[in-house]
């Protein structure tokens, strides 16, 4: 089935985190820097109508979310790390109704010269 990914979103790009995720021993033990975006769909029309933040969903709370969903738990995979925080963010805000989630990795252990490797999940609530 295809699902629609349409709609009002709240963004937050390419945030920061330091952790411990990877395959790799020494990715356990030194850690990296991860890049990770953020599209959350949500009805947005009583915020943009009311001016209430009531009315919608805190990108503050949603960092802070994401933040500590990133850095709380060691992964092998960034497919499971991104599942990890689409799941608290969810679980977080119910009026989120998709998530769209990019998890980059600058220095992954392969011998590219620049450039990144990444992963992008796409998930809908009533997929869960």
């Amino acid at each position: 089935m295809t699902r629609d990914f349409a709609g009002d979103r709240i963004t937050l790009s390419d945030l920061g985190f330091y952790a411990y995720h990877g395959v790799m021993p020494e990715e356990a033990v030194l850690g990296q820097r991860f890049h990770v975006d953020l599209v959350c769909g949500i009805d947005l029309l009583a915020a943009g109508r009311t001016d209430e933040l009531s009315a919608s969903v805190s990108y503050a709370e949603i960092y802070e979310v994401a933040k500590a969903a990133f850095e709380g738990r060691r992964f092998k995979l960034i497919e499971a790390v991104a599942q990890h925080v689409v799941d608290r963010l969810f679980e977080a805000f119910g009026p989120i109704q998709w998530i769209q989630i990019r998890v980059r990795k600058p220095s992954a252990p392969i011998p590219m010269a620049s450039g990144e490797a990444a992963i992008e999940l796409h998930r809908h609530r009533d997929d869960r």
